[in-house]
């Protein structure tokens, strides 16, 4: 009920500040697991995508932000648990697979940091591994906007992307191939002109 709650007025705000737009929601799964995988333009984005989804989405989060009391309680709330930057975090690897082996929906950024292509960063491998270890599809979505206060942001979802699961996850040239489909995609998505 919390959760609802918070979700209903982190909506309502987002409706007067960013009034969000979401295109080919159908793209999500009504039911079973998938990684939504969406270019990162904000900190705020992560609030976009979870107050327009209609399925609850869980989050991975830098484990700094932790550090934060409010942001612990928001995390306990919506599903949002932390992750070790810099390697292989085996606690937050389990935990993706969990909540994909039951069924739910989780978001992953390739990027790792905000405007990370823009930086030149080279995406992560994480989203495509888990997606394969768990069988589950890849939803790339482009986020579109500034994020200046009272201007539109779009969220723009793509085609779920399958994986075969006797995928070579070690050969790294075929993993960083497959991340490269997927952020070609997001990039796709994120420059495509939209009605406005």
């Amino acid at each position: 009920m919390l959760r609802k709650l918070l979700k209903a007025f982190f909506h309502f705000l987002a409706i007067i500040v960013y009034r969000p737009k979401v295109y080919g929601k159908g793209n999500i799964p009504s039911e079973g697991g998938a990684i939504i995988c969406p270019n990162h333009v904000h900190a705020l984005d992560s609030v976009i995508i979870l107050t327009t989804a209609k399925r609850k989405i869980n989050f991975m989060a830098k484990e700094e932000l932790f550090k934060n009391g409010f942001i612990r309680f928001l995390a306990k709330v919506f599903g949002i648990f932390p992750v070790k930057r810099g390697g292989k975090d085996l606690d937050a690897i389990k935990t993706s697979l969990k909540i994909l082996k039951d069924k739910e929906i989780l978001c992953m950024f390739p990027e790792g940091t905000r405007n990370g292509l823009s930086k030149g960063v080279k995406p992560k491998n994480g989203a495509v591994l888990i997606a394969i270890k768990a069988g589950v599809p890849i939803i790339p979505c482009g986020v579109q906007g500034s994020f200046k206060p009272f201007t539109k942001v779009k969220l723009n979802y793509g085609k779920p992307i399958y994986f075969d699961k006797e995928t070579d996850i070690q050969d790294k040239e075929i993993v960083n191939n497959l991340t490269k489909k997927v952020v070609d995609e997001v990039v796709y998505l994120r420059d495509e002109k939209l009605p406005k």
